[in-house]
């Protein structure tokens, strides 16, 4: 899979998730004010939990917007052996007993899998603690101890 059908599948998704969110958010809200949620005594709290869960998917709607605008403005780089890792690279890290992980280093949508023929690649955002130290690293560098309560050395085959 290219950087472009990449991202597109990511905007792809984002725009699913939107979509999905935005929906539920707007049933939250009816149910909130139906007539049938209103107080029967001060104990009552179904509207006022309808609104929390209303207002929760609101907000996670608006961050995937975020997300999607960032996207669409992002503009991929062109990398080599030698230019350092930053934002829109495909990494690839090989452990010591050879499986291969690959990482797109996104601005947003951390933690999104995407299948590949090739495998699967994660999206991390710079901002993560694996992102931090991946930035500034070219291929042949080293990392350890990326899996938690593990020792195991990666090493930086190739940058996309």
């Amino acid at each position: 899979m290219t950087k472009q059908q990449l991202v597109a599948t990511i905007i792809a998704r984002l725009e699913s998730d939107l979509a999905l969110f935005t929906a539920a958010a707007r049933h939250a809200h009816a149910a909130a004010t139906h007539e049938e949620c209103q107080p029967d005594n001060k104990y009552d709290t179904t509207a006022l939990e309808a609104s929390y869960l209303a207002q929760g998917q609101a907000n996670r709607a608006q961050e995937i917007r975020q997300g999607l605008e960032a996207y669409r403005a992002l503009e991929l780089q062109e990398f080599d052996d030698d230019t350092p890792v930053r934002l829109s690279a495909l990494v690839a890290l090989e452990d010591e007993a050879g499986q291969e992980r690959r990482l797109f280093i996104g601005p947003q949508a951390g933690g999104m899998k995407l299948a590949d023929l090739a495998g699967e690649i994660v999206v991390i955002t710079p901002a993560s603690p694996l992102g931090k130290r991946l930035l500034g690293l070219t291929v042949g560098d080293e990392l350890q101890g990326l899996d938690v309560g593990k020792g195991t050395r990666y090493t930086i085959v190739a940058v996309n």
